[in-house]
């Protein structure tokens, strides 16, 4: 029962009166659902719909907390702070206040930390925001069992300016609220999701061979039908077009053989659903 000190995360704090409906119009899930014992989903995205950054919003009662990548975090408080204009609403990279936790299996969030259920999937456990590293597994043991679940990691997989919601399963893990009203980037997500525009998904493949590195192209019959992402230990995730997969297709990536390898959770056109 695993929990894991992730270094590579950051948190940044936003604070005042005026932080819930500031962060309301700006990102792609509703975080006025975002209250202590609960973690939400969100990414911030270009005016145009593509991805910048995505996060775990938790509560303390009193501030919002952002689990992101920590390479983001000084530039996410800058992105964040051109919005602000008069809302009454401080933001700070608080990266050197916290560790972040990630915990699964069955295990549980260390006592007074800050923590709520990843909101997606219940197989991945729990996003925590504690003041010690306690873990008792690495960062790899949780890279391992995200990939093991299709689940996408920031910059890692998604491409900044070019990637929408969409492609990285936003949608069906629930990081994309319909409902909430309007927010950045907006328009073309639920453009792409109401009229079908969707070309191409990140999809977990099995890797037989050397792990090609990420942005090797993803070959299929000698056409180029994708590009690989993260990996390790036989998983991946991958780019490809829709219109590549079908049922027992073989690709590959410079040495490596891949396999799609569709989980239950993703929805796909009926004809493109590989056995996952």
């Amino acid at each position: 029962m695993p929990i894991a000190v992730l270094p590579g995360r950051g948190v940044v704090e936003v604070a005042g009166e005026d932080r819930i409906p500031f962060l309301q119009g700006l990102v792609s899930n509703d975080v006025t659902k975002a209250v202590p014992g609960t973690a939400i989903w969100a990414a911030l995205l270009t005016p145009q719909g593509k991805w910048l950054a995505d996060f775990f919003i938790l509560s303390d009662g009193e501030r919002l907390l952002l689990d992101v990548e920590r390479e983001q975090a000084a530039s996410l408080v800058q992105r964040l702070t051109r919005f602000r204009l008069r809302n009454r609403v401080a933001l700070r990279d608080v990266s050197a206040d916290f560790v972040v936790l990630a915990a699964w299996g069955g295990s549980l969030p260390p006592p007074r930390s800050i923590a709520g259920p990843d909101p997606r999937l219940p197989e991945a456990g729990w996003r925590i925001l504690g003041g010690t590293p306690v873990g008792d597994a690495d960062e790899a043991a949780w890279d391992l069992h995200r990939l093991s679940l299709g689940l996408t990691d920031g910059s890692r997989d998604l491409e900044p300016e070019k990637s929408v919601l969409l492609e990285g399963g936003f949608d069906e893990l629930g990081g994309v609220s319909w409902t909430k009203g309007c927010y950045m980037g907006q328009e073309l997500t639920a453009r792409t999701k109401y009229r079908g525009l969707l070309k191409r998904r990140i999809i977990p493949v099995s890797v037989e061979g050397g792990l090609p590195p990420p942005g090797t192209p993803v070959m299929r019959d000698g056409v180029e039908v994708g590009e690989m992402r993260s990996a390790r230990a036989g998983h991946g995730l991958a780019m490809l077009r829709l219109d590549a997969l079908a049922e027992g297709v073989v690709l590959s990536a410079g040495g490596a053989v891949l396999t799609p390898r569709v989980p239950g959770w993703m929805h796909l056109p009926a004809e493109k659903t590989p056995a996952g």
